[in-house]
């Protein structure tokens, strides 16, 4: 049985899911004296903390603000409603208690429309999932708090709704103790930080596990970008929650039943393992299972649309390979290894003759549209319909926005930006090297040598076509043999990808020291502060954005560049910990001036900023092994009360991450 926050709207409920296709609902409902109901999306607008939550589902917790207004305007404080659930064998107990004047209760529902329903009686609540009978005992009616136990026949026993009843309220009078007892339990072995680094494990595992969804017609667990990041079914209109606040009632989009988003759930997938290494196994095959019979892994996908036209980002490879060096699963790397070589042949197959995604100069690339896969105009949301292919190819990059796409023509004979991208050349490079190592780890040796062959042609090209002595960077290669005057984050990249000699690489470093251009109290932006563009900081034009700070710090590490790739990873560590608290919310990017969080709220990959400070203490990479501990910054020390030297009284000066497992070990390291 599956039970836990599973669908994208019950943030205050639960779903318990029998098997594919089979299981119902139980969620929470709070209504105000004068009438208003708070349900299903209005939750999201007012969480105040993301709370614990055990992989196992031993416990959970959810704070949320009854005086917050369910809209995006809303700015929750207090956790005035606390909503707790604590799984043990075959049964789960749930409280949920109000410090505002109103009515908690619990409703019955069936999330995607499965058609199991409950049948109410006196005594409790009954179901039949398939071959298991479930029930539901409610605790007796008390002001501003609701309680139950929702049980089911272990596997192997006699079935029978009124044995599992019994069984519910057999374990009704416990239910208080049961919910104490797990929190106390889980606060004691959980996985934690403290020091100058509090919180900065929580903060990972907290948000990844409450993001973690069903895909319900297969049962698969997948981690989406976000909550609100469940498109609508195909024709519906604008997105999930496109009409703020209404909590699903008349009006509101219908969401399809999931949607997984390419390199987001490869990002996921690492973070997760800090929780959970089967997690994290689950969100990475659902990644690559969400591509299409040619191979292509694709931006987005859903159980009813997606875009056949194009993919994101290349990163699967990497994170499989690092997740098997943190999390180590021979079964679950194979079977990620036809998906990874599939998605690998995609970008290169036949297209005209020419490789699917060429780029100006043959061996590079450059992003795309499949112009012919464009789903029609019905089949997508509103936002897509009519959409030029060079908004599709920006849309491909992973990096919207980005003022690098402004002035580079679409090239509607080849489908193609006219360019050559150091992006996805870079993100090409590291692709082969990983899926050469995978190919090696599972006795494939054939394919790794045509790999790693194929990875030094590439690097090749790059130095030859893409470097900038000048500049002292690989700048894209736009018509008439011209180097695009434009620097992101990204032309960072060919350092994650091992491209440049030691001496370029150093030229680079002294680029990103310079604090006229990206180095400076908030960092990385996406693009360098002298960029006409920076001052927008709208999406990806200037923006900090986790996922590339996540991908540059990798490449610092690897060329030995630590004491730069320690300022960066806790630059953006403290400043996503500094919104965290202040905000009790997980940003989708931050304000390069200020450091303030913006876009969506709760964003699945948020957390990357944390993992990036978590592995100073222990790491995995697939260039230097397993790695255990650093030094702590002076300025860490600063920013959390000690003095210039770094010396403090308490906890400034020191930081510690415990009960993490790498390699299969538990690790607790000092710094």
């Amino acid at each position: 049985m599956r039970v836990g926050a599973l669908e994208a709207r019950r943030w205050a409920g639960l779903v318990f899911a029998a098997g594919p296709d089979d299981g119902i609902g139980l969620r929470l409902v709070f209504t105000t004296p004068d009438g208003r109901r708070r349900e299903l999306e209005d939750w999201y607008w007012m969480v105040s903390r993301v709370g614990p939550h055990a992989p196992d589902g031993c416990y959970a917790r959810m704070e949320f603000d009854l005086a917050a207004e369910p809209s995006p305007r809303s700015r929750p404080r207090e956790g005035s409603l606390i909503l707790e659930w604590s799984r043990r064998e075959a049964a789960v107990a749930l409280r949920a208690v109000a410090q505002a004047p109103g009515r908690v209760e619990w409703v019955g529902d069936d999330p995607w429309g499965w058609k199991a329903r409950w049948e109410e009686a006196s005594d409790g609540w009954r179901a039949a999932l398939g071959g298991v009978e479930m029930a539901a005992a409610f605790a007796p009616p008390v002001a501003r708090r609701a309680a139950a136990v929702v049980a089911w026949e272990p596997e192997g026993a006699p079935s029978g709704s009124a044995a599992a009843l019994d069984r519910a309220q057999r374990l009704l009078p416990e239910l208080d103790c049961w919910i104490d007892d797990a929190r106390a339990d889980w606060e004691r072995r959980r996985p934690r930080s403290s020091g100058a680094a509090e919180g900065l494990v929580e903060a990972v595992t907290d948000h990844l596990m409450w993001t973690v969804l069903l895909q319900p017609e297969t049962g698969r667990l997948y981690a989406p970008a976000g909550r609100r990041w469940i498109f609508p079914k195909p024709g519906d209109g604008a997105p999930q929650g496109g009409v703020p606040g209404n909590g699903g009632r008349e009006g509101a989009p219908t969401p399809d039943d999931w949607t997984i988003f390419g390199w987001d759930s490869f990002f996921n997938a690492l973070a997760l393992a800090t929780a959970s290494g089967y997690l994290a196994w689950s969100a990475l095959l659902a990644g690559l299972e969400s591509r299409y019979p040619n191979g292509n892994v694709p931006n987005w996908r859903s159980r009813r649309g997606g875009t056949p036209d194009r993919s994101q980002p290349p990163v699967g490879s990497f994170a499989a390979l690092k997740l098997h060096l943190v999390c180590p699963d021979a079964d679950a790397l194979a079977a990620a290894w036809p998906g990874l070589r599939a998605w690998s042949e995609w970008w290169v197959a036949d297209k005209g003759g020419r490789p699917r995604r060429e780029g100006l100069t043959p061996g590079l690339f450059a992003w795309g549209s499949d112009t012919a896969r464009v789903p029609g105009e019905e089949r997508v949301p509103e936002w897509e319909a009519g959409a030029s292919g060079h908004q599709r190819a920006a849309w491909e990059s992973g990096q919207d926005d980005l003022p690098l796409w402004d002035d580079v023509e679409w090239d509607p004979q080849r489908e193609v930006l006219a360019m050559s991208a150091v992006d996805l050349c870079s993100y090409r490079a590291l692709d082969l090297e990983c899926l050469s190592r995978i190919a090696r780890i599972l006795g494939h040796s054939a394919d790794a040598e045509r790999l790693e062959a194929e990875r030094r042609r590439l690097i090749e090209t790059m130095n030859r076509v893409l470097w900038s002595e000048d500049a002292g960077l690989y700048l894209d290669e736009l018509p008439g043999d011209r180097h695009s005057p434009r620097v992101a984050a990204s032309n960072f990249l060919p350092l994650i990808a091992g491209v440049p000699s030691e001496g370029r690489a150093r030229r680079m470093v002294g680029v990103l020291h310079d604090p006229a251009r990206f180095r400076g109290e908030w960092m990385l932006p996406t693009i360098s502060r002298g960029d006409p563009a920076f001052d927008d900081q709208q999406y990806w034009r200037g923006s900090i954005w986790p996922p590339m700070n996540y991908l540059v710090l990798q490449g610092l590490r690897r060329y030995g560049f630590d004491e730069l790739a320690s300022e960066l990873a806790w630059k953006g560590a403290l400043m996503f910990l500094a919104d965290r608290r202040r905000t009790g919310f997980c940003r989708e990017n931050f304000d390069a001036r200020s450091g303030r969080g913006r876009g969506h709220r709760f964003q699945s990959w948020g957390p990357l900023f944390a993992l990036g400070a978590i592995e100073e203490f222990v790491d995995a990479c697939p260039w230097r092994g397993v790695r255990i501990g650093s030094r702590l910054p002076a300025f860490v020390a600063r920013e959390a009360g000690g003095d210039a030297s770094g010396e403090s009284a308490g906890n400034a000066a020191w930081a510690r991450v415990e009960g993490l497992c790498v390699a299969g070990q538990p690790r607790t390291v000092e710094l």
